[in-house]
């Protein structure tokens, strides 16, 4: 049956479990992007090889392309990609509202939907909370998010009520419509996708605290935390984040979008989110950026979950860029203590080299190093 189940803890952690058509999951738990329906430069087999468990797609890119016709012919994205484990699909909203944020020629963005210009070759298109949810449906996806206004945290107050204002509108009539899809495609109670509202209201916790209320009012599965998660400056919006996770309710997911540094995954699951994607594992890797916990690592400390945002996290991982030149001659294994054979196999002077020559398969190791990495910090943090 589709749903979540949850357990807290005395100590105010809490650890749940995702059930679907799919397969379940653990929370909390990481989710890679594969935005356009493939991890990239790797393929679905090996991002499970890598301990991946759950993606997510983006519903604004695979409606430009390949299509949903392409989709459904296909018999869904999981067909699509080769991948029969749990999929989210992001609603795009923070895509197309990116893109129109660009330049006003690009779109116009008004109370019923959104127009806007495809970025692949100038063509006019429409986004309304109706039809991404009907997209979402055609993806045939386990988890789908609302679409809703995703302005930079750093507007002026004003407008960022109109988004607010607006994300709750759309948000309702998401529901009202994923309410027609399931009627009229006659999905079960025990095979539907999971659907998720989004809080908005920028860095101010009054517009938060009032976007989450009505939202719960409507009611949804899950809800997640809207827009960045860091300031202009790229700072972490610790309290913000505090706060928006107590204003929902304890038995509900909580999705933390974007929120995709490992310290910051750490900090977040301790003020109570259960779930998080990001492309930071693979974007850094096909750059040659690669993630290890520090040695001796052996797990978390237990730790209480204190009230209040957590700023501090212990010393756990370090990065290291392969492209500097001090690993020309390092002939130690990529990773000594991985489970894949190739990066136990594979010198470091070897993917200094695949890099040095803008060679696919460094973008492969590197990426694959970064997606087990990632996917063993959430292992070690459920054991808390």
């Amino acid at each position: 049956m589709s749903g979540f189940k949850l357990k807290l803890f005395k100590d105010g952690l809490r650890r749940g479990r995702v059930t679907n058509i799919h397969g379940s999951l653990s929370t909390p738990f990481f989710m890679p992007d594969a935005t356009r329906a493939f991890v990239k430069a790797n393929t679905s087999a090996d991002a499970k090889r890598a301990g991946t468990e759950v993606m997510v797609v983006n519903t604004f890119h695979l409606y430009l392309q390949p299509g949903q016709k392409i989709i459904k012919r296909a018999g869904g994205v999981h067909n699509f990609m080769d991948w029969q484990g749990p999929l989210l699909s992001d609603s795009g909203g923070f895509q197309v509202f990116s893109l129109i944020h660009q330049g006003k020629n690009l779109g116009k963005i008004n109370d019923d939907k959104v127009i806007f210009k495809s970025p692949i070759d100038g063509s006019r298109h429409e986004f309304s909370p109706e039809k991404s949810i009907q997209i979402q449906f055609d993806l045939g996806v386990d988890m789908m998010v609302c679409l809703d206004d995703c302005p930079p945290n750093d507007w002026p107050r004003a407008d960022l009520e109109k988004a607010v204002k607006r994300s709750l509108a759309w948000a309702a009539r998401c529901k009202q419509e994923y309410l027609k899809q399931i009627k009229r495609r006659k999905i079960t109670e025990d095979n539907r996708p999971l659907l998720f509202a989004v809080v908005q209201g920028g860095d101010y916790e009054d517009l938060r605290r009032e976007s989450a209320r009505q939202l719960l009012a409507i009611g949804f599965d899950g809800y997640g935390f809207g827009a960045r998660p860091v300031d202009k400056d790229g700072n972490f919006l610790a309290e913000t984040i505090f706060k928006t996770a107590s204003f929902l309710p304890k038995d509900s997911l909580r999705f933390a979008l974007g929120v995709g540094m490992p310290e910051d995954i750490y900090r977040c699951y301790l003020m109570g989110w259960d779930m998080f994607d990001c492309v930071i594992p693979t974007r850094e890797g096909r750059h040659g950026k690669l993630f290890f916990f520090k040695p001796g690592f052996r797990g978390f400390t237990k730790r209480k979950a204190k009230p209040g945002p957590i700023v501090s996290y212990p010393d756990f991982y370090r990065t290291k860029n392969i492209n500097n030149a001090a690993f020309a001659q390092d002939f130690s294994p990529i990773n000594a203590d991985s489970d894949l054979p190739e990066l136990r196999r594979y010198s470091k002077a070897f993917l200094h080299h695949l890099f040095r020559l803008d060679e696919p398969l460094g973008q492969k190791l590197a990426s694959l190093n970064n997606l087990e990495f990632y996917n063993r910090l959430l292992r070690e943090l459920r054991r808390l």
